[in-house]
């Protein structure tokens, strides 16, 4: 089970995320975000053990992608854009990111794919997308893929999300803040109340 907080760029807010039982906790090297940290500040910041430390890269080169990972002591590569297992990190587990809007992607062409987990995303930053679009769809995959479930989640609509999709794990990021790169301590802790409960159930 994942409980991820995304887009951390401070010492305090990445201890209390995992004071409030965050697993995960989520870098963003998406030089466009206004989340963006650089590698080496991302590798200063600590963790401890048994808490997954994920970048997220966008349309990046492999050798980026590979340095940035071993400057900030990733465990993870979780790719946005139009990257093709072919370009996946070869020093890193992948989670593909499938953003979906208004129609329903087509997951047979994750079949063969190498990520151990795909997340599944909204549009847009903190935008939801019809959950139910999921229904049924990756019992038809030959290799199905563990689920992580982001895309405008907070304590008001995750146990919503959880019970439609069933996912793995859950990823927050923009709705738990106090603004772009810093968390609001009291959203993200009910938050990952909601979503353990709802992981639980």
């Amino acid at each position: 089970m994942i409980l991820k907080i995304c887009g951390i760029t401070n010492q305090e807010d990445c201890d209390a995320a995992i004071e409030a039982g965050a697993n995960a906790i989520g870098f963003n090297f998406y030089t466009k975000s206004p989340r963006y940290i650089w590698p080496e500040r991302a590798g200063e910041i600590r963790t401890p053990e048994g808490v997954k430390r994920v970048g997220v890269f966008v349309d990046e080169s492999r050798p980026r992608v590979e340095s940035v990972i071993a400057a900030a002591a990733l465990d993870i590569a979780q790719l946005h854009g139009n990257e093709s297992s072919p370009l996946y990190p070869r020093t890193a587990p992948v989670w593909k990111a499938v953003r979906i809007d208004s129609s329903t992607p087509d997951f047979r062409k994750y079949d063969l794919d190498p990520a151990v987990a795909l997340l599944l995303d909204g549009p847009r930053s903190g935008v939801t997308f019809a959950w139910a679009l999921t229904k049924g769809l990756f019992r038809f995959m030959q290799r199905p893929h563990k689920i992580i479930l982001a895309g405008g989640l907070d304590a008001s609509n995750v146990a919503e999300a959880v019970a439609k999709v069933h996912p793995w794990g859950v990823d927050a990021c923009s709705r738990i803040e106090s603004e772009p790169g810093k968390k609001d301590h009291r959203k993200m802790t009910e938050f990952l109340q909601a979503a353990m409960a709802a992981l639980h159930a």
